[in-house]
């Protein structure tokens, strides 16, 4: 086990001006990268869109809403896929980790025309009680029963779970859980056609967490090095004590899985998919 105790490793030390010329020197490829995040971001927006054709069903605080009732009054609809599965005791540390920078923004977006959901496997039931625990307040919806997880590759089919690799991230891979986080990007046009736009998995979710960018600035930055699963050090943000300690060693574990709490009658209440 090793401490979070600061480690501060030999660096080179300068004058003020020669400080500054490194620093101004660096300025320029941050300008550079700026402003071909800026050209990516041009042509993610260019993209084509697909019409989404199936009626999918979620359970959430107003009961059972569609697709298109998850976007309210807006015609942009942002999803975060939630590693939250049936019976979990608990969400993923690290969707929560992200999902701990929801609540501060979303009166934001909502002034930029985008709702943001968060949408879960596990029941709603169990989705109230862990989002109670946490104290958030961000939209928490449950797709269970519904075909709208499988669709978006973020929960595992009951064949994927016999194989060593799924598809995720728009390719065959190995993944430790039976759910997978993501991001999804949705439109509504003004006779209520819904498109799906844009989704990100994996490493394409970083820009979404707020702390990282933080650290990305600070002289020891993530400090992630030698850990087996990158986010090892991440816990949920009432499991942080003066005794925490990071194992170096841990591989990504999902949640203890238990007996799944039914949400009631309704029309996600049943779970069939193969």
């Amino acid at each position: 086990m090793a401490t979070t105790a600061p480690e501060i490793k030999p660096h080179k030390v300068v004058s003020h001006n020669q400080w500054v010329e490194a620093r101004k020197a660096f300025l320029a490829k941050e300008k550079e990268f700026t402003h071909l995040r800026d050209e990516l971001s041009r042509q993610r927006r260019a993209l084509p869109w697909e019409k989404v054709e199936k009626p999918y069903k979620f359970e959430g605080p107003h009961g059972t809403s569609s697709l298109g009732d998850l976007f309210g009054k807006r015609s942009q609809l942002a999803i975060y896929h939630f590693m939250l599965g049936p019976g979990w005791t608990e969400g993923c540390p690290s969707c929560s980790y992200l999902a701990d920078h929801f609540d501060g923004m979303t009166i934001h977006l909502a002034n930029r025309d985008v709702t943001l959901a968060v949408v879960s496997h596990a029941p709603y039931a169990e989705i109230t009680a862990f989002k109670q625990r946490m104290g958030w307040r961000f939209n928490w919806y449950s797709a269970f029963g519904s075909d709208f997880n499988f669709d978006f590759n973020v929960s595992a089919t009951t064949e994927e779970k016999s194989q060593k690799e799924v598809y995720y991230n728009y390719e065959m891979a190995p993944f430790p859980a039976d759910e997978r986080p993501g991001f999804s990007a949705f439109i509504k046009g003004e006779d209520g056609s819904i498109y799906h736009a844009y989704s990100a998995y994996a490493r394409g979710l970083d820009i979404l967490v707020g702390t990282y960018n933080w650290l990305d600035y600070m002289p020891k930055g993530r400090d992630e090095e030698g850990l087996r699963h990158t986010m090892a050090w991440v816990r949920h943000h009432d499991k942080y004590d003066d005794d925490y300690v990071v194992d170096a060693n841990q591989e990504y574990k999902q949640p203890e899985v238990v007996q799944i709490k039914a949400s009631g009658s309704s029309c996600c209440s049943g779970e069939h998919h193969d």
